[in-house]
């Protein structure tokens, strides 16, 4: 299992915009060399991320990119889930048939059942974690994920 390049890259930009101090944001030009990724590319996900209502644009002389709403009202996973989707999704067993038309372990499959409770956990964790949380140091954003993954939710889901 991996994340994409276009979530883990959305995800930086957008946290490059949310630690902005500017007034009037920030250009794609700025992000780009900030981050140092192509501006095509960082076009391309501003471009994801203001269709998902994340940002909101400004054009002109003054104009950039900013947060449509404050950091902490910003959910990590319904970024994640309009940069790239989900880990596991319900047609994954359609498209991982094999050499059959339906899956031979259609009826009754335990490595299906792996990937929705890993899909599930994510889940959990990514629903409650906000933008803001990321902002800062990789000490703090650990301790955050931490507490997440331990809640007794998360518990009684594992055992």
């Amino acid at each position: 299992m991996k994340f994409s390049t276009q979530e883990e890259f959305g995800l930086r930009c957008l946290l490059r915009i949310s630690k902005s101090t500017s007034p009037n944001g920030l250009t794609i030009p700025e992000i780009s060399q900030m981050e140092g990724l192509s501006t095509a590319n960082v076009g391309k996900l501003l471009r994801a991320l203001r269709i998902g209502g994340f940002i909101e644009s400004t054009r002109g002389q003054n104009g950039g990119y900013k947060l449509s709403r404050n950091a902490n009202e910003i959910i990590v996973g319904d970024v994640l889930s309009v940069l790239g989707g989900k880990l596991f999704e319900s047609s994954f067993c359609d498209i991982h048939s094999g050499t059959e038309m339906i899956c031979t372990h259609t009826i009754d499959c335990s490595i299906r059942s792996l990937w929705r409770t890993i899909q599930s956990l994510l889940d959990s964790v990514l629903s409650k974690l906000t933008l803001q949380d990321l902002i800062g140091s990789e000490e703090k954003v650990t301790l955050i994920v931490s507490n997440f993954a331990d809640s007794t939710e998360l518990n009684s889901r594992i055992n």
